[in-house]
């Protein structure tokens, strides 16, 4: 049996440093539009909320690299009360300054069993920041598109490290599923085998599925965050499946 690498697909890490260099100046920049605009797909939080958000997720990470295990407790007391664009700022810094120092190949502790590396931090940082710059656009009517092989990345991500990262055997879901879902984007395609106590992600499997799902890059990375209507793309088979699975994935997600 062959294994995949899971590093199948992955952007260079410069192209990842580039990107979470400009989503995040572009994040900065929606800030100054107004803080207090509320962001619609992130329900009861506003711009000022965001920016606080991702100052914390990069100031987490540069903590659990240098200590090389996840921060406990968090967050810290002095992060308290920020001015939310301020933080984002220095922590943006943190976090280019420390990946920057950094080799990818490293090892480091990460959330994904597949891959404990620093380059996984490097991937999952500019994956982050591309859903939440597009999240603050939204809240001003601003937005601009993701970068579509990030995006084709970021769909490899939420199938393969999100919802196949892990077994289910323990987990009571609300969208329980069992049958086959392919999705494709980008000149790639996953297979989604799902029971009721596993899902396993392959590429390369061309087996008969349940329901197909594929699209524009963007369009598909985007809904399965939660963050665009399925009628962006072209869902062929039980349309029923199609919600239960992204339901499914934002489980997942947390």
């Amino acid at each position: 049996m062959t294994v995949q690498d899971p590093r199948t697909g992955w952007l260079e890490f410069d192209a990842y440093l580039r990107l979470i260099r400009a989503d995040s100046d572009r994040l900065a920049e929606v800030g100054r539009l107004g803080l207090d605009a509320d962001v619609p797909t992130c329900p009861d939080w506003t711009v000022g909320d965001l920016l606080d958000h991702m100052g914390h997720v990069y100031l987490h990470k540069v903590k659990w690299l240098r200590d090389g295990s996840r921060p406990d407790p968090w967050p810290p007391p002095e992060l308290a009360d920020r001015d939310p664009a301020e933080l984002f700022d220095e922590a943006t810094a943190a976090i280019l300054a420390e990946l920057e120092s950094r080799n990818p190949n490293e090892p480091a502790e990460t959330i994904w069993d597949a891959e404990q590396s620093v380059g996984f931090w490097y991937r999952r940082m500019a994956l982050e920041v591309a859903v939440h710059r597009y999240d603050a656009e939204l809240a001003h009517d601003v937005p601009t598109a993701i970068d579509a092989p990030l995006a084709t990345d970021g769909i490899d991500e939420a199938l393969c490290a999100v919802l196949g990262g892990e077994s289910w055997d323990d987990f009571d879901s609300d969208y329980p599923l069992d049958d086959r879902i392919r999705v494709t984007s980008g000149g790639r395609s996953w297979t989604v085998t799902a029971d009721l106590r596993k899902i396993t992600v392959v590429e390369g499997d061309t087996g008969p599925v349940g329901i197909e799902i594929a699209g524009a890059p963007e369009d598909v990375f985007l809904w399965l965050w939660g963050r665009r209507d399925a009628d962006t793309l072209a869902v062929t088979g039980d349309q029923e499946l199609a919600e239960a699975f992204r339901q499914r994935l934002a489980e997942a997600m947390g």
